[in-house]
């Protein structure tokens, strides 16, 4: 597999503040039907992510967002090799990674991101076992 991140990332990635409130998270989750938002610093930089399963439980939606972010974000370069992205996801159980440039977010990759190279067979099996020469009666 030969596919780089930047390949399979969703680039239209909106970010929100610390300060950012429950309730225009919700808002900018369900019109743009995304399932997570990172949450940045005044640079860009992510500091944690606020996921759907984090705003499930009864909020006030004026609760800032670094109330309820997961400030354990996973972030993968965008040049890295999609197989890094896939490997961070399985090892961490998590659906979603931050894709960086220079430290700053530029993109996310989810799980069904990745699925698209199954989907589209750039997934290549390993080496297939050989036939081994005892089996054609040669000794």
């Amino acid at each position: 597999m030969n596919a780089k991140v930047h390949d399979l990332m969703s680039e239209s990635v909106v970010t929100v503040q610390p300060h950012t409130t429950v309730g225009h998270i919700r808002t900018i989750l369900k019109k743009n039907r995304f399932t997570a938002v990172p949450v940045v610093d005044t640079e860009g930089r992510p500091i944690g992510i606020v996921s759907q399963s984090d705003l499930v439980a009864d909020l006030k939606t004026n609760a800032p967002a670094k109330s309820v972010m997961t400030d354990k974000v996973y972030t993968v370069p965008r040049y890295e090799d999609a197989r890094v992205a896939a490997r961070i996801m399985r090892k961490h159980k998590i659906h979603r990674i931050v894709v960086t440039h220079e430290r700053k977010v530029v993109g996310m990759i989810s799980a069904f991101d990745l699925l698209s190279l199954v989907e589209q067979h750039r997934w290549v099996p390993k080496n297939p076992p050989t036939e081994s020469s005892k089996k054609s009666g040669r000794i």
